[in-house]
């Protein structure tokens, strides 16, 4: 008889001992241990690059470690960021994939029930074991889990709906709907809120507040960390170089780096000062011995022929010993910096609309016209549900969409810049080659005057090591990092923003939120972030349902 794999519950355990990763000779993971056990909720953060999804596919046994070991007795249940359509796949196809215990589990108390009203031989002692499992799974109720989630979680409920018909955003709502409502033992969630409205957010985060599963939560959502976490690790560099669990939830993180990086920095100036004085204590010996130090008289041969050399090499020692066990530099962090934009334009007023729409609708995607007045410096925050047309609003006002109806009208000269929600397909080209590609052309094309063009380094989005890199070899993070940057390269008078904070690190996202309540640019912004909408809570809002 087939040999399952089932949930072990209270007896679950995953674990990642002393695990590292290195590639193209940098480590992304260094030294990771953790532990989790079912209830437990461990917040996973740190910059983009840091290697916070690649530990997801380490523990979920997709990627094997250079050094160290994953150990997990259990169930799993995984949500990655991306996601590949299988030719002619279902959504009860991808469900049938995340219930697949369930449905085996099933098929066997079928198969042992027959056996057992044919009274076969061990018919009993087989039925009994299929049907405690189907217990412990609460088999008969997961496709009604699923449907529960399916519904909070807006997602298609249709079955026979083929994947490849659908977005990005409704895949990967329908997948998380068939995780949550399997009930495995252990939930691993690369950036789960990334396609979620108020209401799945809401949904999301009470599920995972009740869930007796072990849950590892990758997410820039500050909100839904706080609501969350029971406990947060930081893959950020440390004095070490490994990474730092947190306990006390995303307060206790935040307290605990700040003083963390503050002991780092207070340890490097010591032994920078000690390493001063050694340097001092060096030189002087060595002067001694060029002028012709000697020792004192009555000293012996032997003694007059060694000791000054030995005065040097204690020196020395002493300086090997501190090299040896120096503490490394702090990095300094990147700090991103949001270019001038929105400069006023010559020969349009004050009160001149930058970007006006009247009774703008898109068929199929964006149904109620949408009206609106947009001045030199205007903020604006477009709310609704997913489906409402937000996004095909943006596109209409950055005049990527044609609107079946209505009206749109630019003013001259104004330059429009628009992040989309999701990043274009990633090319083997390096970061530096793709930007200074992008910058030559709106130079070329005169779109930006040579003098206002934008240098990547001055953004404070990528390291030096980063530039060099191929754009498809960048986690997702860096990829947003660089959709960024190309829109900002642009200098726009008006800065669409759709989900800004996908994918993006808490600092970054800190940082950009500052900017934007500072910029000169007509700002318009789309986002289902619960922090970000409570940062831009007195904006005006445009609510489309």
């Amino acid at each position: 008889m087939t040999t399952i794999t089932l949930p072990q519950r209270a007896r679950a355990q995953l674990g990642a001992h002393d695990v590292h990763i290195a590639r193209g000779g940098r480590p992304v993971l260094q030294g990771v241990d953790l532990a989790v056990t079912p209830g437990s909720r461990i917040g996973v953060v740190g910059d983009n690059g840091r290697g916070k999804s690649t530990l997801v596919d380490v523990l979920a046994g997709h990627l094997e470690p250079d050094r160290g070991e994953v150990r997990c007795l259990g169930s799993l249940g995984v949500a990655e960021q991306e996601m590949a359509v299988t030719e002619g796949r279902t959504v009860g196809d991808l469900i049938d994939i995340e219930l697949v215990h369930v449905r085996e589990v099933l098929r066997l108390l079928d198969e042992t029930a027959q056996a057992l009203a044919d009274d076969r031989p061990g018919a009993a002692d087989a039925y009994a074991e299929a049907l405690d499992a189907a217990e412990l799974l609460h088999a008969w109720d997961a496709d009604r889990r699923v449907d529960t989630a399916l519904e909070a979680l807006g997602a298609v409920t249709d079955r026979s709906r083929l994947l490849a018909e659908m977005s990005v955003g409704q895949r990967y709502r329908v997948r998380l709907a068939g995780i949550l409502g399997a009930e495995h033992d252990f939930l691993l969630l690369d950036e789960p809120t990334n396609h979620l409205d108020a209401s799945g957010l809401e949904y999301l985060t009470e599920r995972l507040q009740q869930t007796r599963s072990g849950v590892v939560l990758v997410s820039h959502d500050r909100a839904l960390l706080t609501d969350v976490a029971t406990s947060i690790l930081d893959l950020d560099p440390s004095v070490d170089g490994r990474p730092r669990l947190y306990g006390g939830g995303y307060a206790g993180y935040r307290k605990g780096r700040v003083a963390e990086y503050e002991r780092w920095v207070a340890e490097y100036a010591r032994q920078q000062a000690e390493h001063a004085r050694l340097a001092v204590d060096l030189e002087a010996a060595q002067d001694r011995l060029v002028t012709g130090w000697r020792p004192d008289k009555g000293t012996g041969k032997h003694q007059r022929a060694t000791r000054a050399p030995a005065l040097v090499q204690s020196v020395h020692r002493r300086q090997d010993a501190l090299d040896e066990h120096a503490v490394t530099t702090p990095p300094p962090p990147l700090r991103f910096s949001m270019p001038a934009l929105g400069a006023e334009l010559d020969g349009i007023a004050p009160d001149v609309p930058l970007i006006r729409a009247e009774d703008v609708t898109v068929s199929g995607r964006l149904t109620t016209p949408v009206s609106l007045s947009l001045g030199a410096r205007a903020r604006l925050a477009v709310t609704g549900p997913n489906g409402a047309g937000k996004s095909s609003f943006l596109a209409v006002l950055a005049g990527e969409l044609t609107p079946t109806s209505g009206d749109l009208d630019i003013a001259e000269l104004v330059r429009v810049g628009r992040l989309a929600q999701e990043s274009p397909a990633p090319s083997a080209a390096r970061v530096r080659e793709v930007y200074e590609r992008h910058v030559g052309a709106l130079e070329s094309a005169g779109i930006v005057p040579g003098e206002e063009l934008v240098a990547l380094e001055h953004l404070g989005l990528f390291t030096e090591h980063d530039l060099g890199q191929r754009v498809r070899d960048l986690s997702m993070g860096q990829q947003r990092r660089l959709d960024l940057a190309m829109v900002l390269a642009t200098r726009p008078h008006v800065l669409l923003l759709d989900e800004p904070t996908n994918h993006l690190s808490i600092t970054l996202v800190d940082e950009l939120t500052d900017a934007l309540g500072v910029t000169d640019a007509v700002v318009v912004l789309a986002t289902h972030d619960r922090q970000l909408r409570r940062d831009i809570a007195e904006w005006p809002h445009l609510a489309l349902t």
